[in-house]
Order: C-alpha cells, then sequence, then structure tokens
C-alpha cells in the first residue's frame, strides 16, 4: 500500500510539473469607465486619472471669436460611465457653460450615466434670499445641471451643507478635511487653538479641532452694507498659542487677514490659516503677504495662478486622491460613506 501511494504522488507530481507556468495576467482596462474635463481645471484632472490608473477622455472644448463655447467628445462613449470634472471657478459662468455644455454632449452621445464631479461649487455663496428682489442662483444653478442631463454630483466642501437638497438628484458631498488635517497634524505647536473666523464657521472649526486635539476660539464679526468684514473681538484664549484660522473659502482674504490681525493683538504667537477653496481674487495675496499669518494652506479644487504659486506663504495640497477614491466607489457601486471624514 505504501509503495502504491507513493506512485500515485509521484505521478501526480510529475503531472504538476507538466502544467505550463501561468504568466501573470495585466489588469482588463475598463472601456466603459471614462473621466472627462473641460478648461477649467486639467491638472486635476490628469492626477486623478493617474490614481485611476485611467487616461483623460478625448474631447474638444474650444470658442468662437465672440467668445461662444464649442464642445465635441472625440471618443465613443455609449453606454459608458462617464465623470465629468469642472470646477466652476473664474469665469465662473464660462466654466459652468462648458460643463453643460459637456454634460449634454455626452447625453447625446448615450452615456449611460453621467456624473458631475464639481471640486469647486460656484454660486453657493448665494444659497438665500437674504436682501429683497434677489435669486437664489445655488438652486437655479442645480437646476440646470439636471436639466442638462447629469445624473448625480459629486462635490466638495459646499459652502452651506444644505445646498445638497437644491438638488433633484444624488450628491455626494465630499470634505477635504483629512487632507488638511494631515498636513496640520505635523505642525509642531503643543498650544494649538483652531479659530473660527465667524460664528457661522464654528462648527467647521469645532470638528478641526477634534481631530487634532486643540481648543477653540471664535472671532465675532460683523459685515457692513458694502460687504466687508469688521473684526470686534476675539472669543477664546489665544495668548502665548499657534492659532490656525479655518474656513471653506478664501476670496479676497478680506475677513480671514483681519482675523489673523485681531489674534495677533490678543497675544497669539504663531498663525496658520486654511480654507478648502482658494478663490484668491481682487487683493487677496496683497492682504496675506502684508497679514501676520504665516502660512496660508488651501487645495487645488480650484488651480492656482501664477502670482499665488509664487507667494511663500500659499501652501497648496492636493486632494485628487480623495477624489479618485470616491469616483472609484460611484463606479464600482460601492459606499462612499468612508469618505465623508
Amino acid at each position: 500500500m505504501a509503495t502504491l501511494a507513493t506512485a500515485t504522488e509521484k505521478k501526480a507530481q510529475m503531472n504538476a510539473d507538466e502544467k505550463p507556468e501561468r504568466k501573470p495576467q495585466r489588469s482588463r482596462v475598463d472601456d466603459k469607465f471614462k473621466i472627462f474635463c473641460g478648461t477649467a481645471n486639467e491638472p486635476l484632472c490628469d492626477e486623478v486619472c493617474a490614481f485611476l490608473g485611467l487616461t483623460r477622455g478625448q474631447a474638444l472644448v474650444t470658442r468662437f471669436s465672440d467668445g461662444e463655447a464649442y464642445v465635441q467628445v472625440q471618443e465613443n462613449v455609449r453606454g459608458a460611465d462617464v465623470f465629468v470634472l469642472q470646477p466652476t471657478c473664474h469665469p465662473v459662468d464660462e466654466h459652468l457653460m462648458e460643463l453643460l455644455l459637456m454634460i449634454d454632449a455626452l447625453k447625446r452621445a448615450s452615456a449611460r450615466r453621467i456624473t458631475s464631479v464639481i471640486p469647486y461649487f460656484g454660486y453657493a455663496r448665494q444659497d438665500r434670499k437674504d436682501k429683497p428682489r434677489v435669486p437664489i442662483s445655488a438652486k437655479l444653478v442645480a437646476n440646470v445641471l439636471s436639466a442638462s442631463g447629469a445624473n448625480r454630483v459629486l462635490t466638495m466642501d459646499l459652502h452651506k451643507a444644505q445646498i445638497q437638497g437644491f438638488f433633484d438628484i444624488p450628491v455626494d458631498h465630499l470634505f477635504a478635511a483629512p487632507v488638511i488635517i494631515e498636513y496640520l497634524s505635523r505642525v509642531q505647536a503643543p498650544k494649538l487653538t483652531m479659530v473660527a473666523p465667524d460664528a457661522g464657521g464654528a462648527e467647521r472649526a469645532r470638528a478641526y479641532a477634534k481631530r487634532l486635539g486643540a481648543e477653540l476660539a471664535v472671532v465675532d464679526k460683523r459685515r457692513t452694507d458694502d460687504g466687508t468684514a469688521e473684526v470686534m473681538n476675539v472669543v477664546g484664549d489665544v495668548e502665548g498659542r499657534t492659532c490656525i484660522i479655518q474656513d471653506d473659502i478664501v476670496d479676497t482674504a478680506g475677513t480671514i487677514t483681519k482675523a489673523a490681525t485681531a489674534l495677533k493683538n490678543n497675544g497669539a504667537e504663531r498663525i496658520f490659516a486654511c480654507a478648502v477653496h482658494g478663490v484668491l481674487s481682487g487683493p487677496a495675496l496683497e492682504r496675506i503677504e502684508q497679514s501676520p499669518i504665516d502660512k496660508m494652506i488651501v487645495t487645488n479644487t480650484i488651480p492656482q495662478s501664477k502670482a499665488s504659486a509664487a507667494c511663500s506663504k500659499i501652501v497648496v495640497l492636493s486632494v485628487a486622491r480623495l477624489l479618485a477614491q470616491a469616483i472609484k466607489s460611484i463606479h464600482e457601486e460601492t459606499s462612499v460613506s468612508s469618505l465623508f471624514v
């Protein structure tokens, strides 16, 4: 019996040795998974594609001599799951129109599903009637996106989370907090205080403070009729501490620089500022340079100008990996909730 068993084992071993060696299989390219972008932020789209192992979809986006936009999708998208990455940043109306035309072109080309990826959602600050006879522009933009043919929206750090309710299609609302907090956690500061530049940002600043194990302070701010911000006082202990001012958008930097001045006057030792969307329009760079802010941290949801890139105080963090993970989860129909942190 032992001899028979040994012979059987040898025969099995010989058969195994005769089988051809299996070569590693190349990863299959999903030709029904495509990412396109307009002209608003092509470098971010290329970063996202690199994380996903894809190449950017071929599309022609140009303008006639009178400024009229023209879009042509230059590859087959029939039955494809398509993502269009386009922040509606400056010039806002031009980039919004490009996005709408691209969505319409993809819909007419029989794309199976179109997800509009809007890292920065323009018009988000016009989300209510705060004065007589004014539009609710954020709601109008949401309606237009739905009417153009978008099946889903993926966005990041809306000015107010309630804007999701303006849409009649699914909205995935990401937060850049993990990216910014990872950077801030490397700041060598035993006495750390997160600062909200106004009462409305206290909840967001509290979330950052909890993750960083920091204290919380709030700058009491009063706006005048022309929209300028006047800092009144600081609520919380900031003397001798490293303060980080946290906001969702920095536009002309009036609010954030006046908050920094108030903190310095109250004895803050070092001052950092961070915002997800670095609009940085008008006198923003000049104000930041002249302010007591050591570093102004923004993300690449909006591409920065050459002037802001040359500014030694501006630090730009990438959200490409976060967007890529969300896009992959949406395409594979898996949960995106783990990214909502």
